[in-house]
């Protein structure tokens, strides 16, 4: 009996051993590769968004919209982390060609299945882009909904009215629609009753 308990011991120690001589190499094999890695992925991150807010600055200092400057900073910095995280899956020794491929299939099944919330930011790349307003300009939207812009997002874009009450207007309800753009000037309407 003692000497099948011995036995028992003794395996499981050399299962043991072997476990951490398995460790042991994939640490010296792959430790500094795997440290390497997530190293550059930090500088990278921390190097994409400073890229993004530099870009953002130097446009601001153009004079450019504020609206197009962010958004523009925000792509770089998107695109910058995306190719960040390429590099750091073939560090790792990650074939990418398969993600890619998920990639497409699960962009084309959201497209479908948030379409609405979808045609809100094709509505504010739209609006950054062509700029029918900016910033600060006093817009009327469909005869009924004005006010001073205070931000324009990819979703939404944020109305100052008369009141100082805050507008949030979804960008597929601007696009499309007859836009009254008084630029800096406010147009107050009033009416007044006379017997």
């Amino acid at each position: 009996m003692d000497k099948q308990v011995e036995d028992a011991v003794v395996q499981q120690v050399e299962t043991v051993s072997r476990w951490l001589d398995a460790l042991i190499e994939f640490a010296i094999t792959y430790g500094f590769q795997i440290l390497g890695a997530l190293f550059f992925l930090f500088i990278g991150l921390k190097a994409a968004g400073w890229a993004g807010r530099k870009v953002a600055k130097i446009l601001d200092a153009k004079d450019v919209d504020p609206t197009l400057g962010r958004f523009i900073g925000n792509v770089i910095k998107i695109i910058a982390i995306i190719f960040l995280v390429i590099i750091t899956l073939g560090n790792f020794g990650i074939s990418i060609a398969p993600l890619i491929a998920l990639a497409g299939a699960s962009a084309f099944g959201a497209t479908v299945a948030i379409q609405g919330p979808l045609s809100n930011y094709g509505a504010g790349l739209s609006i950054i882009l062509a700029r029918p307003f900016a910033v600060g300009n006093t817009i009327t939207v469909n005869k009924d909904t004005s006010g001073v812009v205070e931000d324009i997002t990819l979703a939404h874009t944020i109305l100052v009215g008369e009141d100082g009450e805050k507008i949030t207007i979804p960008n597929k309800e601007i696009v499309g629609r007859a836009i009254v753009n008084s630029r800096k000037n406010r147009i107050v309407q009033t009416k007044i009753c006379i017997g």
